[in-house]
């Protein structure tokens, strides 16, 4: 088996969106990028990701717990985020610098691209993944390491850029199938069967026979459940939860058998 099925064997296995990051993280070492940031909506906008807080993210650029959106907020601001939401596929850095050098960036790129240049965000390669539907966005950005020029990861990636694709979209298929993390407090198991039992068609009356209790308490966790989502109504907080994968897991987040 060669190295590049085996890393995608250990992405599949993974049992966790953590574990599968981490063995991305692994597996693009040798190709020169030690940091990476990954972000993913399903709330597109024209030029927008929608609600921050509703946007998967995963990052190895600190060791920060919850960094992410930060991280997604600030990437957001790069010329490569232009790139991203206009484009399938994958894009070297060099991008900017020919962006920048005739003229093409905006004020905020030209301030967001100094300010990653100072904190060591140099040279890298971004991968915009292709979503089916028109509201979804996903993307994954990959920073060399210091010792790497942006040549040197142009070389490489002429000779191994198919199989880091492959990598990333394995990793990202496999996150995206998965109960996925996003910055809000999350379900707790009595609003997630509420919400499931609404799902397959039940009435307040019905889940309250089903979960016994009272119609009132059934519909608290209802309420409670469309607070976490930061919804209005239980038809939408059932189509985010849905949306997350928050339905049918167990607590441990794997999907029921």
């Amino acid at each position: 088996m060669t190295d590049a099925l085996s890393q995608i064997r250990r992405i599949v296995s993974a049992r966790t969106p953590d574990a599968v990051w981490t063995e991305l993280a692994a597996a693009l070492k040798p190709y020169g990028f030690d940091r990476m940031l990954y972000g993913a909506t399903s709330n597109r906008r024209e030029g927008s990701v929608g609600d921050i807080q509703d946007v998967v993210t995963f990052t190895t650029l600190t060791r920060q717990p919850g960094r992410g959106r930060e991280d997604v907020s600030f990437f957001i601001r790069t010329p490569m985020f232009r790139w991203v939401m206009t484009h399938a596929g994958a894009s070297s850095w060099r991008w900017t610098e020919e962006q920048l050098a005739a003229g093409l960036l905006t004020p905020d790129e030209v301030v967001a691209r100094d300010i990653a240049r100072k904190s060591g965000l140099c040279v890298g390669y971004v991968i915009s993944f292709e979503e089916p539907g028109s509201r979804r966005a996903a993307a994954l950005s990959m920073i060399g390491a210091p010792e790497q020029t942006q040549d040197s990861l142009d070389a490489m990636w002429a000779l191994k850029g198919d199989e880091i694709m492959i990598l990333a979209q394995t990793m990202h298929l496999k996150i995206q199938s998965m109960p996925l993390k996003v910055h809000r407090r999350a379900l707790s198991p009595r609003q997630r069967e509420a919400l499931e039992w609404v799902a397959e068609g039940k009435t307040s009356q019905d889940i309250a026979i089903i979960m016994g209790i009272s119609a009132g308490m059934v519909e608290k966790h209802l309420r409670l459940a469309r607070e976490c989502l930061d919804v209005d109504t239980t038809a939408q907080a059932v189509a985010k939860a849905a949306m997350f994968n928050h339905l049918y897991t167990t607590p441990s987040g794997e999907a029921k058998r």
